[in-house]
């Protein structure tokens, strides 16, 4: 039956001149992202990650990835997996916006999600899925094998429970508990520790090995805590990256104990870079010294940008006065920060709701205070920053038996990614702005 859909879906596909290829049988495809990758972490001799490396060495490996704006967590993640733009998937922020007009709760519902992901495209051709930790996947039906990331609301440290409660099937957390992990104690199952990378990896090892699924997705988080921490240079980052590195090698490991390495592509990537930071700005201050900050008229901070929130969209009157404020800040201000244009937004796939947004340049950051001091000292690594420069690239490497090997490309976009990944699965999504490039992909692959 597998095999008919499967056909069944090729044929209908070719007679629209879709630009498919039957997938090949007992393909395999994993996507880990780390979050926080950077493409110095594979390019550059001082990281140690020698499995990654290894891969990037044998496969295809990019100097950078531009992503969305803003370059944060659960935007990228979800055009990691749908191949669109916030605009066009709904994510638009790593929280939803209140009535108020400040940060909401978090996205986590899969229902969320306006646009096709992968998972879907994958079942609609019969093969099985899987993920471990991947943003934005509670209730995601269309994931079979599915640990979610999600937390407790009352105590976000333990996630445990909640895992537990949204894990599909039923019980499957606690089977991947008992026998890829151990008990797992607070500590051993959030960010305060570099075991949650480790067991992430065991837990997908457990899945792959036990379910052997034709896709698995996996989000890695420690590295992005450590550059946070840190910034983006320090034994602690190193530490860090380096645990990730010793994830890749676990699932890795598993692949070849299920006996499917030879017939499994593996996809690394990550949802944003890191600038280091000293500096962060009250951007609402601004608002309130003219008189117009209110519920309906605010920023909304990423960290590395802030976005320009109207409820009248029209109200160009005062529109022209924040711009006005903006472009008479003493040059002192004005050079920690930069606007960007509602065009330039747009063509980063960025909410449709903001009007402007303003970008950090290298060492500030913003903050959603609205009282205080209007710069703070700040430490440790940003990102959200506008996607148009190296520090926030995040990095791209792919082996498998579908990709060349040896291959070095200059700069792919965040949307191309979901569309490869589609395409070595036998599939499509058909609203995807990314590209393939036959360029990446042996012959047997090519048209």
């Amino acid at each position: 039956m597998k095999k008919q859909l499967r056909y069944i879906y090729v044929l209908i596909s070719a007679c629209f001149g879709f630009n498919l290829i039957a997938a090949q049988e007992a393909k395999h495809l994993v996507i880990i992202s780390i979050d926080g990758f950077r493409p110095d972490f594979y390019l550059q001799d001082q990281w140690p990650t020698p499995h990654i490396k290894d891969l990037a060495r044998n496969g295809i490996a990019a100097k950078g990835v531009n992503g969305i704006f803003p370059t944060v967590t659960y935007p990228s993640h979800t055009t990691l997996i749908t191949g669109v733009g916030p605009d066009k998937h709904g994510v638009y922020y790593n929280t939803k916006v209140s009535e108020e007009g400040t940060t909401g709760n978090w996205y986590y519902d899969f229902n969320s999600v306006k646009a096709e992901t992968l998972w879907e495209a994958a079942k609609n051709v019969g093969l099985k899925t899987a993920s471990v930790s991947w943003p934005i996947t509670v209730n995601a039906n269309v994931i079979d094998y599915n640990i979610p990331e999600i937390w407790s609301f009352d105590n976000p440290r333990d996630r445990r429970g909640a895992t537990q409660k949204y894990a599909t099937p039923k019980g499957l957390f606690e089977e991947a508990i008992a026998n890829a992990t151990g008990n797992l104690d607070v500590n051993d199952y959030n960010l305060s520790s570099l075991s949650m990378d480790q067991n992430l990896g065991r837990i997908a090892g457990y899945i792959i090995r036990t379910y052997t699924p034709n896709l698995l997705t996996i989000h890695l988080p420690n590295t992005d805590g450590a550059q946070h921490r840190n910034g983006r240079d320090g034994v602690g980052v190193e530490k860090a990256i380096a645990g990730a590195d010793q994830a890749v090698s676990t699932i890795m490991d598993a692949l070849k104990k299920a006996n499917i390495l030879e017939q499994t592509n593996i996809i690394i990537t990550g949802d944003h870079g890191f600038y280091t930071v000293h500096s962060s700005i009250a951007a609402n201050l601004w608002l309130k010294e003219l008189g117009v900050l209110d519920k309906d008229t605010f920023f909304i901070s990423t960290g590395g940008s802030a976005f320009l929130h109207m409820k009248d969209k029209n109200d160009t009157k005062t529109l022209e006065k924040i711009v006005d404020k903006l472009e008479g800040l003493p040059f002192s201000i004005k050079q920690a920060f930069r606007i960007i244009s509602r065009d330039e937004m747009t063509s980063r796939g960025a909410n449709p709701d903001a009007v402007l947004a303003l970008s950090a340049n290298d060492g500030f950051s913003f903050n959603n205070a609205r009282e205080g001091d209007l710069i703070k000292p700040a430490h440790g690594g940003k990102h959200g920053q506008y996607p148009d420069t190296k520090n926030i690239q995040t990095g791209f490497v792919a082996y498998g038996p579908d990709f060349k090997k040896g291959v070095v490309f200059s700069e792919i976009q965040m949307e191309d990614i979901a569309t490869i990944a589609a395409y070595v699965l036998g599939t499509q999504l058909e609203a995807s702005h990314g590209i393939v490039y036959k360029s990446m992909l042996n012959d047997s692959r090519k048209d």
